[in-house]
């Protein structure tokens, strides 16, 4: 799912290419896509830009006139600039704003449809779409400690809630976490007010290096491959893979569709989390360490009894 940093260089790209432009037209190909009655999207045709900005993980397009346009691109929609007037003949194409000379299309891998178009003709409105979570750039350690003692979370968990922390996912998160060297299990609870300085600046710093490297990336063109997932990423998406910090085998807990990815060394101390479908199977054989897994791993020998020459 596209993340702070993701959006944030979508509105940015969007805004350089369009803002001041009138859009010819909103094409919408799919009927699960738009989830609100009150504005037709004809209503936006001859409309001028004026800016788009990020709310939470939504790009929210102002036009002229009071009209809103608030695009969540959940996990699997994307953005593309196309040239004018793009033909949605894919099944993964849902809608498209032209403008004169090029076309954004938004597209969405798999069958599942998440993505989500609501249109508004007043700005108030927009509070529906507002979680709550304080914006991770602009709050204080001491306001950040505040929100991270709400409720007795684990670190992932709270990261990711957006009542509490607004616009983080799953992927950052685990680059924070490994950054500030915390558990991602560890409860919000028991953090020291040392270990929530130290949170607070990871989480700081990892946005703020992974916006500047998309920013980087996308120069003067458009992002045309946003993704959770990067080489230089240091724990998320690469389990087995070495830990760039102490080279041990970054290990992972998963749930459902997520995975939590984390290195035992840098993040809990050698200790091995408990993934729950394994955990589950092995029961009182789930490996603590990772010299335990290891052996685990490790063939067992076959016994010469009872095998016919």
């Amino acid at each position: 799912m596209p993340e702070l940093p993701d959006v944030e260089v979508y509105a940015q790209r969007l805004n350089a290419l369009y803002a001041g432009r009138p859009l010819q037209q909103l094409r919408i190909k799919s009927v699960f896509l738009l989830r609100s009655a009150e504005v037709s999207p004809g209503a936006l045709a001859g409309k001028r830009l004026r800016n788009v900005t990020r709310l939470g993980k939504r790009l929210v397009w102002a036009f002229d006139g009071s009209l809103y346009a608030v695009l969540h691109l959940m996990i699997a929609g994307r953005l593309h600039r196309k040239p004018p007037g793009a033909v949605l003949g894919s099944k993964q194409a849902l809608a498209a704003w032209d403008f004169e000379d090029s076309s954004i299309v938004l597209t969405e891998a798999g069958s599942k449809r998440r993505a989500s178009l609501y249109l508004v003709d007043d700005e108030r409105l927009l509070e529906q779409f507002d979680r709550g979570g304080l914006e991770p750039l602009a709050c204080s350690s001491e306001q950040f400690a505040q929100r991270m003692r709400l409720e007795n979370r684990t670190l992932k968990r709270a990261l990711t809630d957006p009542r509490l922390m607004s616009g983080i996912g799953n992927a950052y998160s685990d680059e924070m976490l490994h950054r500030a060297q915390l558990s991602p299990v560890k409860l919000t609870s028991s953090l020291t007010d040392e270990e929530l300085e130290r949170l607070h600046s990871s989480m700081q710093q990892t946005l703020i290096v992974w916006r500047d490297r998309l920013r980087e990336a996308a120069a003067d063109g458009f992002p045309e491959k946003v993704t959770a997932f990067h080489p230089q990423m240091a724990v998320h998406g690469r389990y087995g893979q070495p830990c760039p910090v102490c080279a041990t085998k970054v290990q992972r807990i998963r749930h459902a569709n997520n995975e939590v990815n984390y290195c035992p060394t840098c993040q809990t101390s050698g200790r091995l989390l408990a993934d729950r479908a394994l955990s589950r199977l092995l029961k009182g054989d789930w490996p603590k360490t990772l010299e335990e897994l290891e052996e685990l791993k490790q063939p067992k020998a076959v016994s010469p009894r009872g095998v016919s020459g």
